[in-house]
């Protein structure tokens, strides 16, 4: 036998309405957080703009700045100041490489020995690094000629003298004379300027007779075979 149903106070209607309420809860948070996601994204967007605008017209205000700051300037004396300068190296840069061939030749008319003379002379001063020497002359003994070189080799201005094809003729001892020449030596700027003492030859005068002011005097007198 059925035992009889109990009966219950809670509307069959209730009970179904609070079942479609606790699904409509997850629906409203999902619908809640998709708002609040098109809220943030909408915002960072107006950030963005926002900020490119900003820079846009920092870029634009700077931009006008230099602008005046270059008007302000005079195109013409710039460009005057500026060929001055380009000269101004161009003319440093001639000036240091600039070589003055008037110092050798005081150096060998101060230091050239009394019975020696040059008939010859060739100076080639192609490579600056290098510049090349080489003479020809007649002295009076074998002694001149090693006086002269010593002498040559304490000129400061002559590297490297080497006598060569020494020949004793009636007329006096012929020989051939090639040397290097140090092209600091003979520098332009340093000869104007004094630098290194390079303005004023180091080897004293020659003798002469009448002033014997050389210290190789003695020794320069023409000696016989």
């Amino acid at each position: 036998m059925d035992s009889p149903t109990q009966p219950t106070f809670i509307p069959h209607e209730a009970v179904t309405a609070s079942a479609r309420r606790g699904g409509g809860g997850l629906s409203d948070l999902a619908l809640l957080i998709s708002i609040t996601l098109i809220i943030i994204s909408g915002a960072l967007a107006a950030g963005v703009f926002l900020y490119s605008q900003y820079l846009q017209t920092s870029n634009a205000n700077k931009l006008d700045q230099l602008n005046r700051a270059e008007a302000s300037f005079n195109p013409s004396l710039i460009q005057q100041l500026t060929r001055l300068d380009e000269r101004m190296n161009a003319a440093q840069t001639l000036l240091s490489t600039h070589l003055a061939p008037t110092q050798f030749f005081a150096m060998l008319e101060q230091s050239t020995v009394q019975d020696i003379s040059f008939t010859s002379l060739s100076y080639d001063a192609t490579n600056p690094t290098g510049i090349t020497l080489t003479m020809s002359g007649v002295a009076g003994s074998v002694n001149s000629i090693a006086l002269q070189a010593q002498v040559f080799s304490q000129s400061g201005i002559i590297t490297s003298p080497i006598f060569s094809n020494i020949d004793a003729e009636p007329g006096g001892v012929h020989f051939n004379f090639s040397a290097l020449i140090d092209p600091s030596s003979i520098n332009y700027e340093k000869l104007i300027t004094g630098a290194e003492g390079a303005a004023q030859p180091q080897t004293q005068a020659p003798q002469t007779p009448a002033q014997p002011t050389s210290p190789f005097t003695s020794s320069s007198t023409p000696a016989t075979q």
